[in-house]
């Protein structure tokens, strides 16, 4: 097993002492530091549990993205985002039938996520970037708020008796994580587990690390961030510690070209649904700054959204065809869409997880004068939703994650962006650009209005036919098909009888001149 924790001190300015560091044999210390931190774990096949095991070698490259609904402030090079939940991207083994990763999903992540089948739950994303190489063939969302299902199996299944290296505070700490990365390929072999917090829970990293006894290696670093000698690059500058091998930090610094960037943290956004929504509601994102979707850190840069959205609502390309449309609406163009894209079928008929899509932004109207600050909308569409019971009051709630909102900058001086250790892919949307493309992420942010929950998750309660109340439904419609039929029937009966009076009426006067002869 190899381990690098890597932290990001939050005021390059003031750096930090590396005389906190206290180096052993076998161990680290960190007392007092204020930053980022990314403990990364590489994992050999041989050392997980015969389950995984067998999981992952019937898999070509499987990408497991876990992202927070928590804001956070992102601290380059961990820079990029994904929409709040759950994320799985996956590519199976050629000619060969997927494994049962949806019963894996469910038995990690909890039983009420909507995963039935590889074949039928996951979607097929659009590539647009045939040269791009890191992009599976198939996508699954599903929002998951907390990694507590996670972290009890880490527990019970992974995490060694003894605890020599921290497993258990480590699996612990995934709860208060801002994202969490788990990444196999079949060139590899190995399984890289990645996790990342903006801050320390407490006010400050106050921890030490141990070096596994079973094998291998532990490397800490601590860095600064340095201002860069090109925009596409990041530059670092600190300290390097191998334990075991090292008596003492070694000072380094470097530089590399990195797709992911943070913007200044005025660079903000916040989305909401203004009411009423109905079953068509309108997400609105709104950035409080115009200057920021009027000036890309780029030239030649594109303001985009990357949108996740679940099964109960839906994308209706054809109006968006229209240019008039998408101006209405400060949209460029939709660049992409994916999933359960059916207008008819109602979402429990909808074994698809959802639907992805990529728009393009038209930001001509942040660069009038004036205005304070830039807001567009996308339409969206509500499926038919099962009924509710149990005290509902006919509500179901539907939870809508925030998207990615970033620029999107080509970077020609690059044939290809070299290999980091840093940066993330798979993330839905990097598969749909180049492998030029340097993107510049937007903060999401809490509600200017106060009705946000500091959440980066919509909710939006749909109202459905109320179970505990459908007896009134079922007496009213009774009543009606009854007041109906009474309608159509009794002029009908009315017209029997009369015609029958009238037969009755012939027939007897026949029989009477019958008697009189």
């Amino acid at each position: 097993m190899k381990q690098r924790i890597t932290y990001i001190v939050k005021d390059p300015v003031q750096g930090y002492d590396p005389s906190n560091l206290k180096v052993t044999k076998t161990s680290l210390t960190v007392a007092a530091l204020d930053g980022a931190k990314e403990h990364h774990i590489t994992l050999g096949m041989h050392e997980l549990p015969d389950e995984l095991r067998e999981l992952l070698t019937g898999s070509h490259e499987l990408y497991v993205r876990w992202g927070s609904d928590r804001p956070y402030e992102a601290t380059a090079p961990y820079a990029s985002r994904i929409s709040p939940g759950l994320h799985v991207f996956f590519s199976p083994l050629k000619n060969q039938d997927a494994p049962p990763l949806c019963d894996h999903i469910r038995a990690v992540f909890g039983d009420d996520v909507k995963c039935d089948g590889v074949e039928t739950s996951f979607t097929t994303p659009p590539i647009l970037s045939g040269r791009f190489s890191h992009s599976a063939s198939r996508q699954f969302y599903s929002y998951v708020a907390s990694l507590q299902p996670l972290v009890d199996r880490l527990v019970r299944e992974v995490c060694p008796t003894s605890d020599d290296f921290g497993c258990k505070s480590l699996a612990q700490g995934l709860l208060t994580a801002d994202y969490v990365d788990l990444d196999y390929n079949s060139i590899s072999h190995a399984l890289i587990l990645k996790a990342f917090w903006s801050t320390s829970p407490d006010s400050a990293w106050d921890e030490t690390h141990h070096l596994s006894s079973r094998d291998g290696a532990l490397e800490v670093g601590v860095l600064s961030n340095e201002k860069p000698d090109e925009d596409e690059e990041l530059k670092y500058s600190g300290v390097l510690t191998q334990v075991g091998k090292d008596k003492e930090p070694s000072p380094v610094l470097f530089s590399f070209p990195a797709r992911h960037h943070p913007l200044p943290s005025s660079s903000t956004f916040f989305t909401s649904f203004p009411p009423p929504t109905g079953l068509h509601p309108t997400l609105k994102i709104t950035l409080p700054t115009a200057s920021s979707a009027a000036s890309p850190p780029l030239p030649h840069c594109a303001l985009h959204t990357y949108l996740t959205i679940p099964s109960t609502l839906f994308i209706d390309r054809y109006p968006l065809n229209d240019p008039l449309f998408l101006r209405s609406n400060s949209l460029k163009a939709l660049h992409a869409l994916s999933g359960a894209t059916d207008l008819e079928a109602p979402d429990y008929l909808t074994p698809a997880w959802g639907s992805a899509a990529l728009f393009e932004v038209d930001t001509a109207d942040a660069a009038i004068k004036g205005s304070s600050s830039f807001s567009f909308t996308i339409p969206l569409h509500l499926r038919y939703l099962p009924p509710a019971g149990n005290a509902s009051r006919g509500l179901r709630p539907v939870h809508v994650p925030d998207p990615v909102l970033f620029w999107a900058c080509p970077a020609e001086e690059y044939g290809k962006f070299p290999s980091s250790p840093f940066d993330r892919v798979n993330l839905g949307y990097d598969g749909l650009f180049g492998p030029k493309t340097v993107f510049f992420h937007f903060t999401p942010a809490a509600s200017a209005d106060g009705a946000h929950t500091a959440k980066l998750v919509r909710r939006l309660d749909v109202p459905v036919l109320d179970l505990d109340r459908s007896w009134y439904v079922e007496l009213g419609t009774v009543i009606a098909v009854l007041f109906g039929a009474a309608l159509v029937g009794l002029p009908l009966v009315k017209v029997l009888i009369r015609e029958f009076g009238h037969r009755w009426t012939r027939f007897r006067g026949q029989d009477e001149v019958k008697k009189e002869k």
